[in-house]
């Protein structure tokens, strides 16, 4: 009964999202982001929604969706790490940072950690090549990680 509710919440919610951004040139996107604000990720039940509201089928947006990294199919966790994977983070020893902040959270790209405190992410660059390797904290760029700082930033977000 209570995932009923949720689904009927869900597409309500969808709806009027579709209905404000279905005018814009291309609003699938748009959508997707909305949707993605409204919920923390873009739950299955709005794809039927969505394509329906755009003469779409549920493969063309699920294609979308699982195309791009940012839309999330599952709720995230109270944190978001996303690590800089792009060539002057690994130059300064990126790689061998992530695959311990990896160890340290018990984790795998795009997993959440099972009690939901800690989601972690691929990015490729996030502008602070000059301060590699670089990461973004729930929104906030942090440079010059090094093993102190994966070890500090584990942490902090399994507390």
């Amino acid at each position: 009964m209570e995932s009923r509710n949720m689904d009927a919440k869900i597409a309500s919610r969808t709806k009027a999202i579709v209905g404000q951004l279905k005018p814009l040139e291309g609003p699938l996107l748009p959508i997707l982001h909305g949707i993605q604000d409204e919920f923390g990720y873009v739950p299955k039940a709005a794809l039927p929604v969505i394509a329906e509201g755009l003469n779409l089928s549920r493969a063309e947006v699920h294609g979308v969706v699982s195309f791009y990294h940012d839309y999330r199919e599952t709720p995230a966790g109270r944190h978001v790490i996303k690590l800089c994977r792009a060539e002057a983070c690994q130059s300064m020893g990126g790689d061998e940072l992530a695959e311990r902040l990896l160890w340290l959270l018990g984790l795998d790209w795009h997993e959440t950690s099972a009690n939901g405190s800690v989601t972690i992410e691929p990015v490729y660059c996030l502008g602070l090549c000059a301060c590699a390797p670089a990461a973004m904290v729930d929104g906030d760029v942090v440079g010059r990680l090094d093993e102190d700082a994966v070890k500090a930033l584990a942490k902090a977000v399994m507390a």
